[in-house]
């Protein structure tokens, strides 16, 4: 796997994760059917933390839950770890 592919995953990740925060409070407000935390927390969780960071605060959801505000800075530090490990490797 090469650098550009991981960039790519990565970039994309995070705009999907980004946009289905948006969609989740979008349908929050409008009392429609949620996507569910579990789907939220894993796409941070595949490399996604980045996007559901900043779609929490973009669009202010999901910042009231303490399991939000922890995994997900959580989850940023240990993928940008894991990623500086990779490349001084």
């Amino acid at each position: 796997m090469n650098i550009d592919s991981v960039i790519g995953y990565l970039a994309i990740i995070n705009i999907v994760t980004f946009c289905l925060y948006g969609m989740d409070k979008s349908a929050a407000v409008k009392d429609k059917r949620r996507i569910p935390n579990r789907v939220l927390l894993a796409l941070a969780a595949v490399g996604g933390s980045i996007g559901a960071w900043a779609g929490m605060y973009t669009f202010r959801h999901k910042t009231q839950k303490w399991y939000y505000t922890i995994t997900v800075p959580v989850l940023l530090l240990l993928q940008i770890t894991l990623i500086v490990l990779l490349m001084n490797r």
